[in-house]
Formats: C-alpha cells, sequence, structure tokens
C-alpha cells in the first residue's frame, strides 16, 4: 500500500509511522487521518510486528487539525459538523492505538498541539526532545478540547493542572511535561533518534502479550476498586503463568542467560 501523507517503515519486529507533511507542521487533514488508519489496521494484521512508533518529519510532531482541511471549511455559508469529522476519524484512532496488540512508542521530534497531542497521549510511551512542547490550542480558535485530550490530561495531571492548560493554551515544555508526568522521558535532540531505536529494539525484545496486559491493567487502575484490579491482575497473570515466554522466562533466569521471548 502506498502513501503520500505518511511513511510506513518497518524493520523485523518494529513498525514506524513518520507524519510527512512538514511543510504543515504534520497537521491533520482527513486524507492524512484515513492513510493513519489504513497503515495502523496493516500493522495490527501482521502478526511478526511487536512495536510501533509514530514521529513526525521535520520540526513538529503534529500540530493538530488541518484548518485548511476542506472538512473544516464553511458549506453553503454555514459552519461544518466538527464533531463528525472527530467521531468518525479522530475518536477510532486513539481507541485503535490504545487497543493495539503491539506496545506504542510516541517520539515526539517538536511541537505537538491540539489532536496531534492527544495522538501522542495515545501512546504507551511518549519520549519528547528537549526543544519539543505540547500545546492545547483549542480555546486560542474557540472551541473545547477533543481526541481524549481532557481525559488523558486529567488522568495523568490532575484536574488543576488539566483545567490549567486546557483553559489557558499555554504551552508545555518537554522537560516540565516529564517532570509532571505526563511522558516518559525528555532526550537531548542530538541523542533523539538512537534513543527512540534502542527503546524500539528494547520493546521489540520484550514478551509482547505480558506488555499488553499490562497496559489493560494499568488503564482499568482509576476505574476499579482495589478489590476488582487484584482480581484483574490475579486473571491476568493467571494467563501469562501459562504462556511461552513466561516459561522461556523462568528457563532463562535458572541458565543465567537473557531471555528469547517471541510474543507468545
Amino acid at each position: 500500500m502506498t502513501f503520500n501523507m505518511i511513511k510506513v517503515i518497518t524493520s523485523g519486529p518494529i513498525a514506524r509511522i513518520e507524519l510527512n507533511r512538514p511543510d504543515k507542521l504534520n497537521s491533520l487533514d482527513e486524507s492524512t487521518m484515513l492513510e493513519i488508519h489504513r497503515a495502523v489496521d496493516d500493522i495490527q494484521a501482521d502478526k511478526q510486528l511487536r512495536v510501533l512508533v509514530i514521529t513526525g518529519a521535520g520540526r513538529a510532531f503534529c500540530a493538530g487539525q488541518d484548518l485548511t482541511d476542506p472538512a473544516m471549511r464553511l458549506v453553503d455559508g454555514k459552519q461544518p459538523d466538527i464533531g463528525n469529522l472527530v467521531e468518525r476519524l479522530f475518536k477510532p484512532l486513539v481507541l485503535k492505538l490504545q487497543n493495539l496488540h503491539m506496545p506504542t512508542v510516541a517520539a515526539v521530534n517538536g511541537l505537538a498541539a491540539g489532536g496531534g497531542a492527544a495522538l501522542a497521549f495515545a501512546c504507551d510511551i511518549v519520549v519528547a526532545t528537549r526543544s519539543a512542547y505540547f500545546l492545547q490550542a483549542f480555546s486560542r480558535i474557540g472551541l473545547t478540547p477533543d481526541t481524549g485530550s481532557t481525559w488523558f490530561l486529567s488522568n495523568r495531571l490532575g484536574s488543576a493542572r488539566a483545567m490549567g492548560l486546557t483553559m489557558l493554551a499555554d504551552k508545555l515544555p518537554a522537560a516540565k511535561a516529564a517532570e509532571w508526568g505526563l511522558i516518559w522521558d525528555v532526550i537531548d535532540d542530538a541523542d533523539f533518534a538512537s534513543a527512540i531505536d534502542a527503546l524500539a529494539e528494547r520493546l521489540a525484545s520484550m514478551p509482547t502479550k505480558a506488555l499488553i496486559r499490562t497496559r489493560q491493567l494499568v488503564q482499568a487502575a482509576s476505574g476499579h476498586s482495589l478489590e476488582q484490579q487484584l482480581s484483574m491482575e490475579a486473571t491476568f497473570i493467571r494467563e501469562m503463568g501459562w504462556s511461552k515466554d513466561y516459561a522461556e522466562g523462568v528457563l532463562a533466569f535458572s541458565e543465567k542467560r537473557q531471555p528469547n521471548f517471541t510474543g507468545e
């Protein structure tokens, strides 16, 4: 499958989606969103792939919705139904990423604004360059946040910081985002590419099914009582205890070697 707005590169068990509209700061129009959906579906269907990295070309990760997209223009003098666009393209993409059968990494190489920031937050691990920043720009143009922004920010930062970021639309530097617990790590720009490669290779060598069950546990925790979470943990660890990767992990531990996990 060929793409015009993104690049899809696979190398062994690692897939990479690069948003490729650098002249538009990788903003998201309908064509780009449809290509991302197709790429994620293809990656999900490929059982040989065990990690997905999402990044942007040029100096930005993603500037969010492209306001020049025909879907955002007036129709017969009337405002477009932006909610339909969100329901049709943005909402299902976030859910696809949150349920992908492999771990996901957002490699935020610059500005991540609006829906572009939420696209990063929908990934399991977010790593940013030191020069990167996050921006909830919706209030600047009279809109409310979308693409799960309020959910991710509230769950990771609490209501006070979520409210300030979304209402005031101030830039959040990557270093402060990491300090606050919104993202995993910040890497110096010069070392970023090699650090992302190393992280992807590390995740690809790990027990994939256990990582996905771990994601599900973390996702469920805030809505569970302790008793409910304990039960869910018991269910998942029972399942993993019968997996090939667990058997290999125990054997490797007893033989004092690195395990050779297959994701099974």
